[in-house]
């Protein structure tokens, strides 16, 4: 048979008389050829150059062919294209598209120094995994880890990011807190078994203000999970005040946050806050009546039943002050079904009903944040030993993320797809068929006729044009 005089050649099941016949040699193709949507999106932001920024590279500058920001720029566009591990990397330094969008200026690779290299521009798995694995004390007297990432400078550079996509001070922000579980599957350093979650794994806390990621930190598990909080608030308030002073900042969370140490943290600082309340037993009694209302409705409509209370409570113990509480009496089939939240927020502000319904179950589209970040952008491949390389890991994830949120605002704003996820928008726009032409003058990308997306491509590449390139500072 011919497939045994040429392994490489796939044959499958034929078309009536057709052979089908596949063949890995179409030339210079890749699967990604939306990606240069996220190349114009860069250009706009500056948001990998910007983050390329926060690392001090101690190498020699005439001994090296991969410049930081092309590093940074390869990890990250890959990770928004769909390219979790590292070891991805080995082969996708062979591909001219991600070397395209990683800013390479010889994206076929044939310049390269060594003649090992040549027709692979980009840099592999071992290089890449510097940028993770350098220690902070790292210098030029080290060996091979010499790219030292400023991690309070990234931290930093997420809240400027969202301070730069709004036109003008908004009135008042809400920033939503939670943790998440990050599953680990190796002796990672701080790996922990985590009784609610059961199983060994790291708490990330997350920050978003809406769409925008503010904080990605990365913690041990045995720890409470509003751990770390108030010294993330401080910053992040902080910074926002510094550009917009007279802007109104609330917090929201879920009841791992209520917490004293926050609560008075954000009145000392006239920070507002809407945050889940545990229940128990005094509180229950508080909504005695309520309850019992509910069920009444509950057995006369067959239909869930919600009646709102509010009352002033303080704990026993744990509390300094009184504080104004929403119940929430609901029934449902499976019988009643008490809910709390404490806040700032005065009745003149928000009634109870608005306050529980629109304002606190509002911090449920955080959740979907944080899947886009784990589930889309893999924040949870936190394979490496150490901490600060899996906080580093982490940090790469969340910029894909930031450049993935600014490709939704900028581009598919008006569009079918403008409240698209990441994993969407990625299947949609960015796994195009192309092929590949490279000249002394053009990079020609020649997409796919079959693409089904035509028209909503044009119309965000339209839109990315009526956006003004990045004006560097200075």
């Amino acid at each position: 048979m011919e497939a045994e005089c040429n392994p490489r050649q796939l044959e499958f099941h034929g078309l009536g008389r057709r052979e089908v016949v596949a063949k890995f040699d179409g030339g210079q193709i890749s699967s990604d050829g939306g990606g240069l949507l996220l190349r114009e999106v860069e250009k706009r932001t500056a948001i990998v150059q910007r983050l390329a920024q926060q690392f001090t590279d101690h190498r020699d500058p005439e001994a090296i062919e991969h410049s930081v920001e092309e590093l940074v720029g390869q990890r990250v566009m890959a990770i928004a294209l769909g390219y979790e591990d590292l070891n991805d990397h080995n082969r996708l330094r062979a591909d001219p598209l991600l070397a395209l969008l990683a800013g390479k200026a010889d994206p076929s690779g044939r310049d390269r120094a060594r003649k090992r290299d040549r027709g692979k521009a980009l840099a592999g798995a071992s290089t890449l995994n510097r940028l993770e694995l350098t220690p902070w004390h790292a210098s030029e007297q080290s060996r091979y880890k010499k790219i030292v990432a400023k991690v309070g400078n990234i931290d930093r550079l997420l809240v400027d990011i969202f301070l730069d996509s709004q036109a003008q001070a908004p009135k008042q922000i809400w920033l939503d807190l939670d943790a998440t579980d990050d599953p680990l599957h190796g002796d990672q350093q701080g790996r922990f078994f985590h009784g609610y979650y059961r199983h060994y794994c790291y708490l990330p806390l997350y920050i978003f203000c809406g769409e925008h990621l503010l904080c990605a930190r990365l913690r041990e598990s045995n720890i409470d999970a509003a751990a770390g909080s108030v010294e993330e608030l401080e910053r992040i308030v902080g910074q926002i005040r510094e550009r917009w002073p007279d802007t109104e900042i609330l917090i929201r969370g879920d009841s791992g946050f209520c917490r004293e140490e926050i609560m008075t943290w954000c009145e000392a600082n006239e920070v507002g806050y809407v945050l889940g309340l545990a229940k128990n037993e005094r509180l229950k009694k508080n909504l005695a009546e309520a309850l019992a209302e509910a069920k009444a409705q509950y057995h006369n409509t067959g239909k869930a039943a919600r009646v709102y209370r509010e009352f002033t409570y303080q704990t026993q113990k744990s509390w300094s002050r009184a504080r104004r509480v929403i119940g929430k009496a609901e029934h449902l089939s499976k019988g009643a079904n008490p809910r709390f939240v404490v806040t700032t927020l005065s009745a003149e502000q928000a009634g109870a009903q608005y306050l529980y319904e629109k304002l606190y179950c509002a911090r449920g589209d955080m959740e979907n944040r944080i899947k886009e970040q784990q589930l889309d952008l893999f924040a949870d491949r936190t394979s490496a030993r150490t901490m600060r390389a899996n906080q580093l890991r982490l940090y790469f994830a969340s910029f894909a993320y930031v450049l993935m949120c600014a490709l939704r605002r900028l581009g598919l704003e008006g569009t079918e797809m403008a409240r698209a996820q990441c994993g969407t928008i990625r299947l949609k726009l960015l796994k195009i068929g192309a092929r590949i032409t490279l000249s002394v003058r053009k990079v020609w990308l020649s997409l796919s006729e079959g693409y089904p997306y035509v028209e909503l491509f044009h119309q965000v590449y339209r839109n990315l044009q009526l956006s003004p390139l990045h004006d560097p500072p200075g």
